[in-house]
């Protein structure tokens, strides 16, 4: 298996398909998920002639399930490790939810720096921060993430089980088209990966204040979020996101749910394209 290891010696899963001169488009997954998560978008970017590239986080998937790191930071240097060893240069980033993260810490400490991003796109994404504090009124309450670790410790895969045929995909709401293989393959990527590193990982996605990052961002940013959101909230994500970005741009699709990457692909994929494109 393609394999990078990083400079705390862990292993990290990729994938690079198309040509290696071609525009690179760089995917990094949401929480528990793996880069599997981004078949859709990585099949259609490279139909259209681009050079597509995930990888699998730290503890999930085929990486390595170490017990340490699960962090922001370490997901970001992570990923430099992979757009370093690969020599990715001019990329554009694609986060979703806690990949969103992911992207806005490593463009800030990594990405910018080194020259080697040209537009980032934040998905459903969790910055800048979705904890309720008393400078961020708009967040959620630290009870309901206590309660995700409670329901992962407990019995981890009925709680994926739960999550994906309920709010993830927007699902459990009246009328919604329920997607039986989209739910099975969340729980097949969630399973793969580490229990431990989804727990921790809880904190990291929740608790990551990135409002400094996204004021270090330059470079154009897309911000996507549908409006009904039962995982990340839209109004103190994107919204607040869109604001504190120096050159973001905001699109809010009425309806959609978190997981709109897959079940609205077909509206989704040409309005990244179309921002890739410009």
């Amino acid at each position: 298996m393609p394999i990078v290891t990083t400079k705390d010696s862990v292993e990290i899963f990729y994938k690079d398909w198309g040509p290696k001169e071609a525009p690179p488009i760089v995917f990094h997954h949401g929480w528990p998920l793996s880069s599997d998560d981004w078949d859709t978008q990585m099949l259609f970017f490279l139909k259209n002639g681009y050079r597509v590239v995930a990888h699998d986080r730290r503890g999930h998937g085929r990486s390595s399930q170490v017990s340490e790191g699960h962090d922001m930071d370490h997901y970001a240097a992570d990923a430099f490790a992979v757009a370093e060893h690969l020599d990715l240069r001019n990329a554009v980033h694609i986060g979703h939810s806690t990949g969103g993260g992911e992207v806005a810490r490593y463009i800030a400490k990594y990405g910018e720096p080194t020259g080697r991003v040209a537009k980032a796109v934040l998905v459903s994404a969790v910055p800048p921060l979705m904890l309720k504090t008393e400078t961020n009124p708009g967040g959620l309450p630290l009870d309901l993430f206590d309660g995700l670790r409670d329901g992962l410790a407990a019995n981890r895969s009925q709680f994926f089980l739960d999550v994906a045929s309920g709010p993830f995909y927007g699902f459990n709401r009246p009328g919604a088209k329920i997607l039986e293989g989209a739910i099975r393959n969340w729980w097949r990527q969630g399973m793969n990966g580490s229990a431990k590193a989804h727990y921790d990982g809880i904190k990291a996605f929740s608790e990551t204040d990135q409002t400094a990052d996204l004021e270090a961002i330059s470079v154009p940013t897309l911000v996507l979020h549908g409006d009904d959101d039962q995982i990340v909230p839209y109004q103190d994500a994107a919204v607040l996101s869109a604001t504190i970005l120096r050159n973001g741009e905001l699109k809010i699709y009425p309806g959609f749910p978190h997981g709109m990457l897959t079940t609205h692909a077909d509206i989704i994929n040409p309005d990244l394209l179309a921002f890739v494109k410009r």
